[in-house]
């Protein structure tokens, strides 16, 4: 099977390498890619939004599957264009995708559904979460448990200039769950759980994801099988009711509260963070499971994986580009595995070339052993300015 994955960053990274384990793989490629998956893939200069180069791409390379890994291009529409070419792809149409572009748009969703979530608030006070009513690579949300901090966060999101939200703020551990969907089927992977914040301690403002483990110590891997049950199915329902079934990977943000389980969003494609701790540990082929196959679930393994997001100077509010990486190989030395989020090759060295540079995910039988490696092998890079928290799957 040849398969194209669009994208550039750790997320792509992390699906080309378990792609590349598939005995069912043919040929592999990417676009753009960047210097990691192009040791794993065939890379080509084609931007993740531009869909007219995109189909011309993968009907000239006759590609059987096209793994869209990005949520942009998703909610502009390109898994429509491919499919409108008769081009397989995962993920869903640009109609369903909105689960993930409209926070409102899921709001309804979830309330026809039947499924918990935090309840819209018609009065902005504290404690409350104001929420952009749409895409913001993961940044487009305040946590406001003080007036001094909704006072700051209203005139952030209103500077945007797109419509935002106000909700209650929910209290509890957050995880992630990731489920594989077809219409009104759906297999689980196992919980994940990310880290926001740029700063230990959940401390400062909120990034695309500083880090992320699995297996959780709180919820067992066999739990998100009822998870799907109660959050993702009746989800896919009501889509598949409204005419606009789900193809792809839906990815449910929870939160466990004190009266239970909350959904506090919705995403349309894999989790970034999270996939790049999920992925190492899965024992069975990727290829089927994104070409459609679902008779069986995930198996994943009991050992346990950390990644840690190693971000550029003034990371989150600016990205960093052209300053030298050094050292990825002795990290790889220790068995660890370095993604690449956010890099690039100028004159044949690897230098920064966004906001999250790197991510290094280590394994071990226990989540304390994978936190460790993955640490240990953080320790052997270095760029200037390079920041990291220290506390990812502490506890």
């Amino acid at each position: 099977m040849r398969v194209l994955v669009v994208g550039s960053g750790g997320r792509e990274h992390a699906l080309v390498w378990s792609l590349s384990r598939s005995e069912s793989l043919g040929e592999l490629h990417a676009a753009p890619g960047n210097p990691g998956i192009a040791k794993l893939a065939h890379c080509h200069p084609v931007r993740a939004d531009d869909h007219v180069a995109l189909v011309s791409l993968a009907r000239e390379l006759r590609i059987d599957l096209v793994v869209v890994g990005p949520e942009a291009p998703l909610v502009a529409g390109l898994a429509d264009e491919l499919r409108h070419r008769g081009i397989a792809v995962f993920g869903p149409s640009a109609a369903a995708a909105r689960i993930e572009g409209s926070k409102s748009f899921a709001k309804e969703v979830m309330e026809a559904a039947g499924v918990p979530t935090a309840r819209a608030l018609p009065v902005a006070r504290p404690p409350c979460v104001v929420k952009i009513d749409g895409l913001a690579a993961g940044k487009g949300v305040w946590v406001c448990r003080t007036q001094e901090e909704l006072d700051a966060a209203l005139p952030a999101a209103e500077a945007l200039g797109r419509p935002f939200g106000v909700e209650e703020l929910l209290e509890g551990p957050e995880l992630s769950v990731f489920a594989v969907a077809a219409g009104e089927a759906a297999v689980a992977f196992p919980p994940a759980r990310d880290y926001k914040r740029i700063g230990d301690g959940d401390e400062g403002p909120n990034t695309g994801g500083m880090g992320s483990f699995s297996p959780l110590p709180d919820v067992p891997d066999d739990a998100a099988e009822q998870i799907v049950e109660l959050v993702h199915l009746p989800v896919l329902h009501e889509l598949a009711r409204r005419g606009t079934p789900f193809q792809g990977l839906l990815y449910a943000g929870l939160m466990q509260t004190d009266a239970g389980l909350r959904v506090i969003e919705f995403n349309c494609r894999f989790g970034d963070p999270e996939t790049q701790a999920l992925l190492p540990r899965l024992e069975g082929d990727l290829v089927p499971l994104l070409a459609g196959d679902l008779s069986q679930a995930p198996q994943l393994s009991d050992r346990a994986a950390v990644t840690i997001v190693l971000a550029g100077d003034g990371y989150p509010e600016r990205s960093d580009r052209g300053t030298p990486i050094e050292g990825v190989e002795d990290a790889e030395a220790t068995g660890a595995l370095v993604l690449h989020a956010g890099t690039a090759l100028h004159g044949g060295k690897l230098v920064t070339n966004g906001g999250r540079i790197l991510n290094v995910v280590g394994l071990g039988t226990t989540v304390e052993e994978a936190r460790t490696a993955a640490y240990d092998a953080a320790g052997r890079i270095d760029f200037a300015g390079m920041q990291f928290r220290s506390d990812i799957a502490s506890g």
